[in-house]
């Protein structure tokens, strides 16, 4: 059915519990061509740069003959991103992608995306946790299918809290304690690393302090990165650095692995997903790291997301129902599960967002690293505690851009942040809510 009605790309259409989003509003609407029923199975083309992802189709197309599908490797991150608008742009975009949360507002406003609320909408809600739903159904309408959810998580060295005498902290004012006696008995141990500055785990630690970086306002955006909930947060983390109780060796580097190797940092600020780097990265130690609930500031479970990724279908697919079909199985049978975890050559502890594909990933994961602590129950549990409510803008890869650019300043990339999100809101010509 041909789309009659659609939203102007400078027009926002907003409700109290969703992002208004510059789509049009009618997705879904591309043709299937060919496929069950005429003796011709529908290719759908995939695109993703997430490990396992290849062994995830084949198996699909062992067990499908109506639906096939052809991967394809791209690039992660921002080069993924560029890669897919441009195929988007020149009319050859796959029929399926993967996308990190944070993304996908941005994507979907530029028109870049069909609207998966006839074909996936009633999956979303049934199938999956509300605080992930909130960032795959923007504007009223649901815009990709959720694969994983990422809650922050507390991994902590526990032979080094033994020695020291420090229990496990249950608060940040605690865990600053915590961190003042470590370093205190032993200057050459800090409590984290926490050099660099990392957007996405800022985010996602401002997440759990209640903060909302974006939201709208009528028609208009409104962009709060610099608010008082992250200024707290920030202020927390700059100090513990100024202080020297955290190590500036800077995220993601062979700097922070040797410290953490070594036994040089006593703690680490984690996700679900992080659990299956320790075994690969700190081999020697284990038995040595426990995981623990995320501190929090008022002493109630919380917390908030760190990464995360989406199954999307591009602008122009002309087989969009037997795409919604594949990110169904992909994103809620365990036999996806099961075929991309035993293609992995290392561990994997992400945690799909949908319950029933969780028992399956447990089953592969080797928990005696952690002392026989059950890594998919603890992180499922702390899924629990997500704060909701939680939705991205359409600006937020211009905002990382210049945050990561702030020196490891967690203040400075606050307000750089908070500058960058309004210009680039009214550079799009949206309306921006003062």
């Amino acid at each position: 059915m041909p789309c009659i009605a659609r939203t102007s790309r400078l027009a926002l259409a907003a409700s109290a519990a969703s992002l208004a989003l510059l789509v049009t509003a009618c997705g879904g609407s591309g043709s299937d061509a060919s496929g069950p029923g005429d003796g011709n199975p529908v290719t759908l083309t995939f695109w993703s740069a997430t490990a396992g992802a290849k062994e995830t189709a084949d198996a699909f197309n062992k067990t499908h003959t109506d639906i096939k599908v052809k991967f394809s490797m791209v690039p992660a991150g921002p080069e993924g991103v560029t890669k897919l608008s441009n195929a988007v742009k020149g009319g050859n975009a796959p029929d399926v992608a993967t996308m990190d949360y944070s993304a996908l507002p941005e994507y979907a406003s530029e028109g870049n995306l069909e609207n998966l609320t006839p074909s996936s909408g009633e999956l979303v809600e049934k199938e999956f946790p509300e605080a992930v739903q909130s960032l795959v159904n923007l504007g009223g309408s649901t815009w990709a299918v959720p694969f994983d959810v990422t809650p922050i998580q507390l991994f902590y060295r526990k032979d080094l809290f033994k020695k020291h005498g420090v229990d496990v902290p249950t608060t940040w004012a605690e865990y600053r304690t915590a961190a003042e006696k470590i370093h205190a008995a032993d200057p050459d141990v800090t409590i984290t690393n926490f050099g660099g500055g990392d957007p996405a785990l800022l985010s996602g630690l401002a997440w759990q302090a209640g903060a909302r970086w974006y939201g709208t306002n009528g028609d208009a955006w409104k962009v709060d990165i610099d608010d008082p909930a992250s200024r707290k947060v920030a202020a927390y983390w700059d100090d513990l650095l100024a202080e020297g109780l955290a190590s500036k060796t800077p995220l993601w580097g062979e700097g922070e692995t040797k410290e953490r190797a070594t036994g040089k940092v006593a703690t680490i600020i984690g996700a679900a997903w992080s659990a299956g780097n320790f075994p690969v990265s700190y081999p020697d130690s284990k038995g040595k790291w426990g995981i623990a609930p995320l501190p929090t500031w008022d002493g109630k479970a919380s917390t908030g997301m760190y990464g995360g990724t989406s199954y999307i279908v591009p602008k122009g697919s002309e087989h969009t129902e037997a795409a919604a079909e594949f990110i169904k199985w992909v994103t809620t049978d365990p036999e996806a599960m099961t075929a991309r975890l035993s293609s992995l050559k290392t561990p994997s502890s992400a945690l799909p967002a949908n319950e029933g594909m969780r028992a399956a990933a447990a089953k592969q994961f080797d928990n005696s690293y952690f002392g026989d602590q059950d890594v998919y129950a603890l992180a499922g549990e702390a899924a629990d505690t997500i704060v909701p409510g939680w939705t991205w803008g359409p600006v937020q890869q211009q905002v990382t851009s210049v945050q990561m650019a702030a020196g490891g300043d967690h203040t400075k990339m606050l307000s750089t942040g908070q500058a960058k999100g309004e210009t680039a809101v009214t550079d799009r010509g949206l309306k921006l809510d003062k």
